[in-house]
């Protein structure tokens, strides 16, 4: 089954989590829109705001969580030191989220990207043009952008070498970002790794 869990209730269940501490939970969607969470709750990252309905998709970032809800808006809740859990206005027509250790991304239906939070490294700053994007990913310190030429935009911290897309920079299908790593998923199945 394509991003979710089928469970004996034949209920989907859709996964989120971001891999910097062992101790980020987990937090799925079902199909009815609902978002279960669990696990170490030490800043209110799994204090799912009500009402607790029309969730299409779901992040988790280092201590904060965010919710996409069916008519474009976002919902993030949990720890706030940097703005991550503030929403920019207008708070509309988002079709993608994901969270980093202290910002969060929006991608909108248009293609650009907004970015918010901890700007520490530039990691909020998405590179110009910002246009024609189709997926993103939150790091600790580095965000991506995969546009939709099949080109991977990459910025933020490059201490690990998390920026530095081998070529060629063709071809991706989607993105992921670790602590101080990346992932690009090429169009024949194989899997680019650095950082």
């Amino acid at each position: 089954m394509k991003n979710g869990i089928k469970n004996e209730k034949g209920i989907i269940v859709i996964l989120a989590c971001l891999s910097l501490f062992a101790f980020v939970c987990p937090i799925p969607v079902y199909a009815t829109g609902k978002i279960m969470a669990w696990g170490w709750n030490y800043d209110c990252q799994l204090c799912v705001p009500g009402p607790n309905t029309n969730f299409v998709a779901i992040a988790g970032g280092g201590y904060h969580s965010l919710g996409l809800k069916t008519d474009g808006s976002v919902v993030a809740w949990g720890w706030n030191e940097y703005g991550q859990c503030d929403v920019p206005t207008p708070n509309t027509d988002f079709n993608s989220i994901a969270a980093g250790s202290c910002h969060s991304l929006g991608l909108k239906a248009d293609g650009s990207i907004v970015a918010w939070g901890d700007n520490d490294y530039g990691i909020c700053d998405v590179p110009q043009p910002n246009t024609d994007f189709i997926a993103i990913a939150g790091g600790q310190y580095h965000s991506l952008g995969l546009k939709a030429d099949g080109s991977i935009v990459a910025w933020g911290d490059n201490a690990c070498g998390a920026l530095e897309i081998p070529p060629p920079n063709t071809d991706f299908i989607a993105v992921a970002a670790g602590s101080c790593y990346s992932l690009g998923l090429k169009a024949d199945g194989s899997i680019v790794a650095w950082g």
